[in-house]
């Protein structure tokens, strides 16, 4: 058996992809969280596109990417299909918006439609992983043992099912962090499990190895990673939140109000040179806003319970 190395660059490489699956599922548990409260088809198609991109595409398989960085088999170069490690990321990406799917958009059984769609998006995110082993070409013959691959594949299932429980329940930022923490910790688990039934035996006569490099697919997937980060980060920011939306709602129906008061009369008309001294409307105090169809110009949204 050749000897394997699955921390090449030390601890760089766990902690680097760590850290994206943590970002990936806080990403996707937020975005969940807009999904929930969306109140078109439209808007769910699109919180829960961004969900399955933020966990599928980043908090999944890109930390799997990072952590085959650290991947290293004595004795021979290992090269990447970049047919079979595209089509890695795409099965992680379609499984998880699948569980996701059958998971928020349903209205009855959620506890089955959890179930379900945990189940698929585990056996997905499995399918990814063994998928992207798949793509290795290097100069031996790759085995498994298959208690390692069974218990890998139990853990994918259960932390999907898991990470879809949790798009139904957390809400605030707090719960959304520990979880993401926790979602992290099972992404990670699941590879290292996988990565531990594997197994090389040497072939001297093996020939080249073709594909590319993981340095070569470091800056074209880095690059995607990092605009798809950026790209979801200002979508969350950018969108209304349900307080602005009660917000509008409440402004705009205090402007209905005024205006269901009647028409306002039409001023009287000034005699030339104006009214008599007696007759002028006394100055409003200097500071004191006007008044408008919103009332005193000193109100704020926070009145509204006082109201």
């Amino acid at each position: 058996m050749a000897q394997i190395h699955h921390f090449e660059y030390g601890a760089l490489t766990p902690t680097v992809s760590y850290i994206l699956s943590v970002l990936g599922s806080l990403l996707g548990l937020t975005s969940a969280v807009r999904l929930r409260s969306a109140k078109t088809g439209g808007e769910r198609f699109w919180w829960l596109t961004l969900a399955a991109v933020a966990i599928g595409a980043t908090g999944i398989w890109s930390m799997h990417f990072v952590a085959m960085m650290g991947f290293d088999v004595d004795g021979t170069p290992i090269r990447y299909d970049i047919g079979l490690t595209v089509a890695s990321a795409i099965i992680a990406l379609v499984s998880v918006g699948v569980g996701l799917s059958i998971a928020l958009l349903g209205r009855t059984a959620s506890k089955v439609r959890i179930l379900i769609g945990g189940v698929l998006a585990g056996l997905g995110v499995a399918a990814m992983h063994y998928t992207g082993m798949a793509a290795m070409e290097l100069r031996g013959q790759i085995h498994y043992a298959g208690r390692e691959v069974i218990a890998s594949i139990a853990i994918a299932v259960v932390a999907a099912t898991v990470a879809l429980w949790l798009t139904l329940v957390v809400t605030k930022p707090i719960a959304i962090f520990v979880s993401a923490l926790v979602m992290g910790v099972a992404v990670n688990g699941m590879h290292f499990t996988g990565m531990l039934a594997m197994s090389v035996v040497p072939e001297a006569q093996f020939g080249s190895v073709e594909g590319a490099t993981a340095a070569g697919l470091l800056v074209p997937v880095g690059a995607a990673v990092v605009f798809a980060i950026i790209g979801m980060g200002y979508a969350l920011v950018s969108a209304p939140t349900e307080e602005d939306r009660a917000a509008a709602e409440y402004l705009k129906a205090r402007i209905d109000h005024r205006h269901s008061q009647g028409a306002t009369p039409a001023p009287a008309q000034v005699p030339f040179g104006g009214h008599p001294a007696s007759q002028q409307q006394p100055q409003q105090p200097p500071g004191r806003a006007g008044r408008t169809t919103l009332g005193d110009g000193s109100w704020t949204y926070r009145d509204r319970g006082r109201q």
